[in-house]
């Protein structure tokens, strides 16, 4: 199986050259590759891989889930570049460290597991024949320090932890683009005045160069206009409405994004010099708002209750990378179909491809990040880069609405009393903040929270049918914000020393997890179901409670699937549901939302 879509969907060139599929592929367990020659000696290889699924994944056609921290890569490819113009080399995501080589010749570095990266080759082409690119991922499956979410460092997953994942896990590709280009496009929506704020970078400045750009909103042509550069990186407003007629309806949500109507504005750049037309770009964004006031959250100016889903983002076949571009789109439709109207993505950082998904099927997203399992001077550089990345690459999502950095007090886990690993919580706030002023942060999702944006708890202690008052936290007569704050819901505080709550929203955002299995698959959950009727009536009962509070402002329950030994999604590994959809929409839709004091 290829994936063979556009891997950069907020950034589309028409032409380019896919290079997934079969690549040589081994092991390298003696580290010995560099120093015997397999930059370049594709004889050397003795397997083969299915890129860009991990050799651990069935997907790949090996499926070994024995750790081997390096593994290399090969394969040959055919470009054809003229004179002025530049070959660009891109990779999705490599698992954690990668170096690339190009006809034996070392052109880059990068660390980082879940961001992309690029490099420009032509200097290392050999003419327009054919041409020879290696990998080097080096992913030590024992270091705490690395950045590594669920993944655990034994053969086989257990508990909370899955199989780990080395490598390259998504799409590689090729474009061949003028010298003179586009490097890269931002989108900054000033909701409340009607404007779009456009950030456009460009590779080399000459003379004589413009950036046109036509926007539409369906049908109707919205802005067209040109920018002069004088510098490589320029920044402009386009006004969306002026006098425009539809300046009603999008005042009315006729224009805005939200989960129930995700409009997207396209837009097209060409770049020019002169009359030359040197690249050519389509994108889209979103007119959208995220803020807080008065202990809830509000999109668009008004009041919006989240109902999100937690969402690994695994699957059986192909691990952290999804099988099938559908397999993102059906996620989604699924969590809509069940009354869920986004989800948090854990201790992932997900391909742009279900991004994409999200913005045009409508569906909140908050973004989260690998973490790594201890903290020290080399977790707290690597964190730090991998988000720069992140928000680099991923802010012109409207779908993403927040970002949590930092998860459960992992990779600080003396937050709660230790200044230090207070700071960097508080630094990774400010640092999130700095880059994207545009959207929620989290400080530290669950408890021990620094600075927030929103007060996110974490309570699995629910309890069973037949014992209701472990649920009671939710009850009415404990229900304000200031009696959730009264209580712990875990055995960690929910501010950490020296910080208190600020009237910020609050939302619970893990819970429940009820386990409930129809495959017949050993596995586990916080409390379990027999059989349907079992699992729909403490799913009601929870729900129920989670309801009835005036003071909670939305939720994320536990979670959209199984994930191998975890029993307790709504359904089932491969994506089938264990209860009716439709009932389980019909608990999430039957409660007004509450009115907050």
């Amino acid at each position: 199986m290829k994936r063979k879509e556009y891997p950069r969907p907020q950034f589309v060139r028409d032409t380019w050259t896919n290079l997934n599929g079969e690549w040589l592929f081994m092991f390298d367990d003696e580290n010995e590759g560099i120093q015997n020659g397999w930059i370049n000696d594709p004889m050397i290889y003795q397997q083969k891989i299915n890129v860009p699924f991990v050799y651990q994944s069935r997907e790949s056609g090996i499926g070994d889930r024995t750790p081997h921290d390096i593994v290399w890569y090969m394969r040959g490819f055919e470009v054809e570049a003229n004179q002025g113009e530049s070959v660009i080399l891109h990779f999705g995501a490599i698992d954690y460290e990668a170096d690339i080589y190009i006809n034996g010749q070392h052109v880059k570095n990068h660390k980082g597991g879940h961001t992309s990266f690029d490099l420009d080759i032509t200097p290392q082409l050999n003419g327009t024949g054919c041409q020879q690119v290696a990998v080097r991922a080096f992913d030590r499956h024992d270091d705490e320090s690395t950045p590594r979410g669920k993944q655990f460092w034994e053969p086989e997953s257990s508990a909370i932890w899955y199989t780990n994942s080395t490598g390259i896990w998504q799409t590689v590709w090729l474009e061949v683009v003028n010298e003179i280009h586009l490097l890269k496009s931002k989108f900054v929506p000033r909701f409340d005045d009607g404007k779009i704020e456009i950030t456009a970078e460009v590779s080399k400045l000459v003379s004589d160069l413009s950036l046109n750009y036509e926007i539409t909103f369906g049908e109707v042509l919205v802005a067209v206009g040109s920018v002069f550069l004088n510098k490589a990186k320029i920044v402009f407003d386009v006004e969306l409405f002026q006098e425009h007629i539809f300046r009603t309806n999008f005042h009315n949500d006729g224009w805005a994004w939200t989960p129930e109507n995700p409009k997207l504005f396209n837009v097209q750049f060409i770049l020019k010099q002169k009359d030359m037309i040197l690249d050519t770009v389509k994108s889209y964004f979103g007119m959208r708002k995220i803020h807080t006031e008065k202990g809830m959250v509000y999109l668009n100016n008004k009041p919006y209750y989240q109902k999100l889903i937690l969402d690994q983002g695994y699957w059986p076949t192909g691990l952290l990378t999804a099988p099938t571009d559908e397999a993102f789109k059906k996620d989604i439709l699924l969590a809509k179909e069940m009354g869920f109207n986004g989800c948090r993505k854990h201790q992932k950082t997900e391909d742009p491809r279900f991004l994409y998904w999200a913005d045009s099927l409508g569906f909140l997203v908050w973004g989260e990040c690998a973490a790594p399992a201890i903290y020290n001077e080399r977790s707290v550089a690597s964190l730090m880069h991998e988000w720069t990345e992140i928000i680099d690459r991923d802010s012109n999502h409207p779908s993403i609405v927040t970002w949590v950095p930092i998860n459960e007090s992992w990779g600080v886990p003396s937050i709660g009393h230790d200044r230090q690993q207070q700071h960097f919580s508080q630094a990774m706030y400010h640092m999130i903040h700095a880059l994207d002023p545009t959207r929620l942060v989290i400080s530290n999702d669950g408890w021990a929270m620094t600075e927030t944006d929103i007060c996110a708890l974490h309570n699995y202690s629910h309890g069973t049918e037949a014992e209701p008052e472990k649920y009671e936290y939710f009850k009415d007569s404990l229900s304000t914000r200031e009696n959730l704050m009264s209580r712990m819901t875990s055995a960690w505080p929910i501010f950490a020393k020296g910080f208190t709550y600020h009237d910020q929203p609050i939302l619970l955002t893990e819970f429940g997890g009820i386990g409930f299995d129809v495959s017949g698959q050993p596995g586990w959950g916080y409390t379990s179901a027999e059989n349907e009727v079992d699992f729909l009536r403490n799913y009601q009962r929870i729900l129920s409670a989670v309801y009835q509070s005036v003071g909670l402002w939305g939720y994320c329950y536990t979670q959209i699937t199984d994930v191998e030994q975890e029993i307790n999604g709504l359904l089932t590994y491969d994506r089938q549901p264990k209860v009716s959809l439709s009932e389980i929409k019909k608990i999430n839709d039957q409660f007004h939302v509450p009115q907050v004091d």
